[in-house]
């Protein structure tokens, strides 16, 4: 795919982000059945279903969030997707949706996590539980995230799949172990074939850790160093290699790394500014770990990710400058507390 020097409106931007690659493609035309994406309506939810309908339009792709977002439902409609609406925290909804042979599964809950924890564990840990039962007969791929993990020495290559799963302080990142133990616990009993996709901060011109850099610049907010790098990766990367791992679930089900490499704030930050034309202030010292993770398997499976970090620096500096949407929801990559 041609990639844009820039991007020109919200439109332009989902149409990149949604563009599946020759391997998605392959990979969809070769996997049996049809694909149910579950709390579509979050931030990656509607370019990853519009893309598996760009590149399965042949399969029926069905979409189901509460679609609380006025105007989503059409979107998605006029553009091929069969949605349904449904809350998933209720089993007779769940029960109510069609049996499918693949299933993206998306829903979660991070943002507002302090205050609301028991929501927190009920999105992340009781409905896992409800659709991991439900869709016991289908291939999961569902999506977790790296804060499973306990955090990473920065001068190593960071957390692999084999790492133990002991999570840093905060319910958030503990309710995502709990979401992960259940899609384990009935692929085990009941011989589910999956997988828990560990995503690192993927990058929308409107939000991620970019996003976040670049309006602090902006407003002349220092930069806070104490968590000085992350994993980031372009999010149609991210939604072509979720999609990808369809077709290579396992059983029992397994976690798979997805981002890009190790970045660090303080060099994001400099080249940012150096493109908005403004002299960074930094607070605060980077500490010797992170929540890094270990991409090579996935590598190993897709390859490396098609879009540069000068890239994505280059599109979310021009996105920040003209003046482009926010979703206005931070990434809180800085927290090294687990509050959300």
């Amino acid at each position: 795919m041609d990639l844009p020097a820039r991007f020109e409106d919200t439109d332009h931007l989902d149409e990149v982000m949604s563009t599946p690659s020759p391997a998605l493609v392959s990979t969809l035309a070769e996997l049996e059945g049809d694909i149910l994406v579950l709390g579509v309506g979050g931030k990656m939810g509607p370019t990853l279903a519009r893309m598996a309908k760009r590149a399965a339009p042949h399969k029926r792709i069905m979409a189901v969030a509460r679609f609380t977002e006025v105007g989503l439902m059409d979107r998605l409609q006029h553009q091929g997707i069969d949605c349904m609406a449904a809350d998933l925290l209720q089993r007779e909804e769940l029960a109510a949706l069609p049996d499918v042979a693949n299933v993206v599964f998306m829903a979660g809950r991070k943002f507002g996590s302090s205050g609301s924890e028991w929501l927190t564990w009920a999105m992340n840990g009781f409905v896992p539980a409800l659709v991991a039962e439900r869709y016991a007969a289908s291939r999961i791929v569902a999506f977790s995230t790296a804060c499973v993990y306990p955090f990473a020495d920065v001068q190593g290559p960071g957390a692999d799949e084999s790492w133990p799963l002991t999570p840093p302080p905060g319910e958030y990142a503990n309710s995502c172990v709990a979401r992960e133990r259940m899609f384990q616990h009935f692929s085990n009993a009941r011989g589910t074939a999956g997988r828990l996709i560990r995503l690192s901060y993927a990058i929308d011109m409107r939000y991620g850790v970019l996003h976040d850099v670049a309006q602090k610049l902006v407003a002349r907010e220092p930069i806070d160093l104490r968590m000085g790098h992350a994993n980031v990766i372009w999010q149609g990367d991210a939604n072509d290699w979720a999609l990808r791992a369809l077709a290579h679930c396992t059983k029992p089900c397994s976690g798979l790394n997805v981002s890009g490499p190790m970045v660090s704030i303080r060099d994001v930050a400099t080249g940012l500014a150096q493109r908005l034309g403004v002299t960074p202030q930094f607070t605060g010292t980077e500490a010797t770990t992170a929540w890094l993770v270990d991409t090579q398997e996935a590598q190993r499976l897709f390859g490396s990710p098609t879009v540069s970090m000068d890239q994505m620096l280059d599109w979310t500096a021009d996105w920040v400058k003209h003046d482009g949407t926010s979703l206005g929801k931070p990434t809180h990559y800085e927290a090294r507390d687990g509050k959300y």
